[in-house]
């Protein structure tokens, strides 16, 4: 597949920052000036507009649907919306940004291509917008971009953007990150979203959606060496096909091809592939990130949650990791209790053996944990599993490097984690 095919490909975005920052106005303009609102919403939209005697429609009850979202002012769950420019199709996720839902802002983020924070030009860099940078960077969200919003209600000031922009790349820097690009808006007005603002001709660089048409999107995947996690054994219970054994599952990264040789992790099993299947129809080679099932040489005991990757470039095995945890649970970590681990399509039981340290997302220092890991909070952790795990480390495979960590008692979500590497 063609780097064409994959800017064709949907870019994932989620928006970020402070609550009341503006980002349900924001995703509500884009879909405003892009045309992607259906004739009866932008009806109500401008009956709206008229009612409240605004020259302005309240783009955010695009995307705030939830009724405790219109009573509040605030969005309090992800919501996708979908889009596409002249060059592309996005999905968006508007994310909230009270610090009680940064947990689900973190959900947006995990498989984000682009993240947009959002910063009110009046109010700065605050604490949550400090996190929602920190998390983005901690999940290697590839293209960054700061849209300081709300610029026509400081007079378009180029010194206060400027200092704003200033402070997050010193931020970036210390966070071991590149600097991301800043674009001054007004979600409102529309000012830098979709087209140029006739108020800040003192800003040369290109509007937010044009940052976002020239996103590099998923083509990384195919740089990086073949993961395809097993999600499943295809055995038809038909005369016909009664000899046939595929296994299905997502290309993460990377590409095979028919004749190629592929490990089965963590086994090592080596083999060759000897078909390639896309429904019915068959391939001679498929590329991330494409649904396939695959046939193979030999008869191989491959189930459920193996990893295919190259003999030449093997994940990594192990059965004690250490990992970085977002602590989404309203609960605290129990260092004395078991846990799930969801990685790739197996679960594993696992159990947390020491919190060694949190990160203060204010100083990015590593600080005491003092056995405590709470509701938004990052530590570092040693995690040992009842079974081998096949990985990478989330900095070289976002998706093979990353892991869900599920209360057994409840089967709910407790954190979301990186996979720093094999721990002793």
């Amino acid at each position: 597949m063609s780097d064409t095919n994959f800017l064709r490909a949907p870019l994932r975005v989620t928006t970020a920052g402070s609550v009341d920052d503006g980002k349900s106005t924001l995703i509500g303009r884009l879909l405003y000036d892009l045309d992607a609102v259906p004739i009866d919403q932008r009806q109500a939209l401008e009956r709206d507009m008229e009612r409240k005697g605004r020259t302005i429609p309240d783009f955010a009850l695009l995307t705030d649907g939830l009724l405790a979202e219109r009573e509040q002012g605030i969005t309090v769950d992800v919501a996708y919306r979908y889009f596409a420019s002249t060059k592309r199709k996005f999905i968006i996720a508007d994310v909230p940004g009270h610090e009680q839902y940064t947990r689900n802002m973190a959900t947006g983020a995990s498989r984000a291509d682009a993240a947009v924070t959002l910063i009110d030009a009046r109010r700065g860099v605050t604490v949550q917008t400090r996190r929602h940078l920190c998390i983005s960077a901690l999940l290697r969200v590839r293209t960054q971009i700061i849209a300081v919003n709300k610029m026509d209600l400081i007079g378009h000031d180029l010194r206060r953007f400027a200092a704003i922009r200033d402070e997050v790349a010193d931020f970036s820097q210390r966070l071991g990150r590149p600097i991301p690009t800043a674009v001054p808006i007004s979600a409102l007005a529309g000012e830098n979203v979709v087209h140029k603002s006739d108020q800040m001709q003192w800003y040369d660089g290109p509007p937010l959606l044009d940052l976002l048409d020239s996103a590099p999107g998923e083509s990384f995947r195919l740089e990086l060496p073949l993961r395809m996690p097993v999600q499943g054994v295809n055995r038809p219970q038909t005369t016909e096909h009664h000899d046939f054994r595929g296994y299905m599952g997502r290309i993460e990264s990377g590409a095979m091809e028919v004749g190629q040789k592929i490990s089965i992790y963590p086994a090592g099993l080596t083999t060759t592939i000897t078909g390639i299947y896309v429904g019915s129809t068959q391939l001679q080679r498929a590329d991330a990130p494409t649904s396939v099932t695959i046939t193979v040489a030999d008869e191989l005991d491959v189930t459920r949650g193996d990893l295919i990757g190259d003999p030449a470039n093997p994940p990594q095995v192990a059965r004690k990791l250490a990992a970085d945890l977002i602590w989404l649970d309203r609960a605290p970590l129990d260092l004395r209790r078991p846990y799930l681990i969801k990685h790739g399509a197996r679960t594993h039981q696992a159990k947390v053996e020491t919190l060694d340290h949190l990160l203060d997302i204010t100083t990015l220092a590593e600080i005491e944990a003092e056995g405590q890991l709470a509701t938004n909070e990052i530590g570092r952790v040693a995690l040992r599993l009842g079974t081998d795990v096949s990985f990478d480390t989330y900095e070289a495979n976002r998706a093979t490097g990353a892991l869900v960590m599920i209360d057994p008692a409840t089967n709910a979500t407790v954190a979301g984690g990186i996979i720093r590497g094999a721990s002793a």
